[in-house]
């Protein structure tokens, strides 16, 4: 089981740490300490939060986000984060000590008219496919990221399925060169081809000899 830090603990070490940076603590209804931060800081919040010698969040498990509609701010982008004690000293940490095991939640809000936010991927490279789930589903633009596009949905969609403004009902035909399905007949052809593909190298492999 991960050690625990409550959200105030966490916020003591930033506070000292970026006291220039308002960071809300939040109470951990599901047992995961949740802290607030503005967008324009977020960056140096995760750097921190990754690099500070007692906190050491090294691992960025997940990016999502959550639409409020009509509440205003309507989105949330979330950051869960983990520390993973002794298994990984973060080398930018500067210590040979490691962090207690322990998760935390990040939040940021944006305006549903100006939903944007810089992107993590300086950070942690991993957060590429991750964001661009994020901007698929939900439409947030993720600043500086090197591939903002989408990877759920085709290419030619039109929308983001996650909004709540998103119609539920909805027919579209696909611009892609391809069919999304085969055909019974296609499925069986394609069957047949490997059966031959299979006979056919099975015919010209060598016979093994005794020894084997």
């Amino acid at each position: 089981m991960p050690e625990t830090m409550d959200s105030t603990s966490v916020h003591e070490i930033l506070g000292s740490a970026l006291p220039a940076v308002a960071i809300e603590a939040l109470p951990a209804g599901d047992g995961m300490p949740t802290l607030v931060v503005d967008r324009a800081a977020i960056v140096e919040v995760l750097r921190t939060l990754r690099n500070h010698p007692a906190l050491q969040f090294s691992f960025l498990v997940e990016v999502t986000a959550a639409d409020y509609l009509p509440r205003q701010p309507r989105y949330e982008v979330v950051y869960h984060l983990a520390c993973l004690g002794p298994d990984y000293i973060v080398p930018e940490a500067g210590t040979s000590e490691a962090a207690p095991r322990r998760r935390l939640r990040v939040k940021v809000l944006l305006a549903g008219d100006d939903a944007r936010i810089p992107t993590a991927t300086v950070i942690w490279p991993a957060a590429n496919w991750l964001e661009r789930e994020v901007f698929d589903l939900f439409g947030i633009a993720f600043e500086g990221h090197p591939d903002l596009r989408r990877v759920l949905m085709p290419d030619d969609w039109q929308g983001h399925p996650l909004r709540k403004d998103y119609p539920v009902q909805i027919k579209k035909e696909t611009a892609s060169w391809s069919p999304l399905e085969l055909t019974p007949e296609e499925f069986a052809a394609n069957v047949r081809a490997r059966q031959e593909l299979a006979q056919r190298q099975a015919s010209v492999r060598p016979p093994r000899s005794k020894a084997e």
